[in-house]
């Protein structure tokens, strides 16, 4: 069976610095689970099931990653998945911060132990909510993220 990574995120869009961390994780992991977090208390701009399509696109040449969404305790969801640990992107220090907190609480609820990958250089400015703000005033998001991506992105911005 070998080991399977969990990378868990809201990925609201997702952005080429997600698809760096999950394409190295794919090269370290046996099997790699991309899970989209539905998380009732935010308002995404994508459906969880638009999210999960998304990705499922950016990631079709991965063949030992597969795309699906849940909601509740990560724990729990990578219990069900078989997944063994977690990764996650770190940009900066104020990743760790927040990160290092859900990574304790996991190993301690779930036993479930977080390996952190530092962002590629390329991508440590990048993230969901400041490619949607850029898109938002008509700014170039091309390279950032995937072109299905960006042009579904531009259609959900140009008809808000």
């Amino acid at each position: 069976m070998g080991l399977t990574a969990l990378c868990p995120g809201t990925f609201d869009p997702v952005t080429n610095g997600h698809l760096d961390v999950v394409g190295r994780a794919a090269q370290l992991f046996d099997s790699v689970i991309v899970g989209v977090v539905e998380n009732p208390s935010k308002t995404p701009l994508f459906s969880v099931e638009e999210r999960v399509r998304l990705l499922e696109e950016s990631v079709k040449d991965l063949s030992n990653v597969r795309v699906g969404s849940f909601r509740g305790l990560l724990v729990d969801h990578a219990r069900a998945q078989g997944a063994s640990v977690i990764v996650k992107g770190l940009r900066a220090i104020s990743d760790y911060e927040y990160e290092i907190q859900m990574a304790q609480m996991n190993q301690r609820i779930g036993e479930l132990d977080t390996l952190f990958m530092a962002t590629s250089p390329k991508w440590s400015f990048l993230s969901s909510s400041l490619v949607k703000e850029v898109a938002s005033y008509g700014g170039d998001v091309e390279g950032l993220v995937p072109d299905h991506v960006r042009k579904l992105l531009i259609d959900r911005l140009v008809d808000a």
